[in-house]
């Protein structure tokens, strides 16, 4: 029903303008979600500063330093949603999508950085003890990290995955993680209550523990993304869109990428030799259509159409001595014969 009501109130366009608007849509949004992300973490950070300075307690110093470095993510997170909106020009022809990756190291690296403090807090704290007070005010601290992180994770998971922003939904399942660490200042608490004189700093240990989790996963998945890795399943769906496109004999090779959160993919087709340029070019053009109505995020096609022969003659001998072989071919049974090839030609 919704999708119908969409359809009936915005009409279905591939028009470059309405790219761009989509684009910037989903831009804000990102952006709305971080500003609200920014003040809630920080909110949660003040009220546990404020504990923090009656109570000395090194577990709950390591959950409010890892809030406030959660909220200052936000920061590096919404100036790359803002440049990323800027068009493509000369120079950057796939635009400024990038810069929400770089953005996503800047996130690792202070996360990193609040994980080292956190641990050498705890490790001095464990070697010099010191006496913490207002053990009842700690608890609390501990729950209101663990609800503002968890409010604060299904705002951005939810934003994220509606905009299609795979560093958004990370940040939100980061503030998750989060929001279970900070039950361990409430375990600290009941620690030094029950006389475990240890368990400000073995818990602020553990919580610094869990921030290094964060870090190993978050730095994995901005590799992959700088890698161009993508979600292999993301690839044979495609491979299954082009494969059921009319006049498509052969998926060749299909390549993606993530550029910020829009998605760009090259594919290699082979059709009839027989066929006029102009049958051939309406054949790769459906199978364009058919990729963007049907693969999520995906706002640019370059499809290239080669032709079937009737003999032994290779269409691309000319060029074949320039190129490196193509991607692995799909497995499915309509992969095309193995050698060299260019995924060039116009964007048709």
């Amino acid at each position: 029903m919704r999708g119908v009501l969409e359809g009936l109130f915005r009409p279905h366009s591939h028009d470059p303008a309405d790219s761009l608007d989509d684009e910037v849509s989903s831009s804000a949004a990102g952006i709305r979600a971080l500003k609200i992300s920014l003040a809630g973490l920080a909110a949660t950070a003040a009220v546990q500063l404020v504990i923090l300075m009656l109570s000395g307690s090194v577990a709950l110093l390591a959950d409010t330093i890892h809030n406030f470095a959660d909220a200052l993510t936000a920061v590096p997170l919404a100036v790359a949603f803002w440049l990323g909106r800027r068009p493509a020009n000369r120079r950057y022809t796939y635009g400024y999508g990038r810069v929400e990756d770089l953005a996503g190291v800047s996130v690792v690296l202070v996360v990193a950085a609040s994980a080292v403090l956190a641990a050498y807090e705890a490790i001095h704290r464990l070697v010099h003890p010191s006496s913490v007070s207002h053990l009842p005010w700690v608890a609390a601290a501990g729950v209101v990290g663990f609800a503002g992180n968890e409010i604060v994770a299904r705002y951005r998971i939810r934003v994220g995955r509606q905009i299609g922003s795979a560093a958004l939904e990370a940040d939100g399942y980061h503030a998750r993680t989060d929001g279970f660490s900070s039950l361990g200042v409430v375990a600290s608490a009941i620690g030094l209550a029950a006389g475990w004189k240890a368990a400000d700093s073995v818990f602020g240990l553990v919580i610094t523990l869990s921030i290094l989790v964060v870090v190993r996963t978050s730095a994995r998945d901005i590799y992959r993304r700088l890698m161009d890795a993508v979600d292999p399943e993301l690839v044979a769906r495609v491979e299954a869109v082009l494969a059921a496109t009319p006049g498509v004999d052969a998926v060749e090779g299909v390549r993606l990428r993530w550029i910020g959160h829009s998605l760009h993919a090259e594919a290699e087709i082979t059709s009839d030799g027989d066929l006029t340029l102009a049958a051939s070019h309406d054949i790769a053009e459906q199978a364009r259509h058919d990729l963007l109505h049907q693969v999520r995020r995906l706002t640019s096609v370059t499809v290239h159409s080669n032709p079937r022969a009737h003999d032994d003659r290779d269409p691309h001998a000319l060029t074949a001595h320039h190129v490196q072989l193509r991607p692995p071919a799909p497995t499915d049974g309509k992969a095309g014969p193995e050698r060299s090839s260019s995924s060039g030609g116009p964007g048709r």
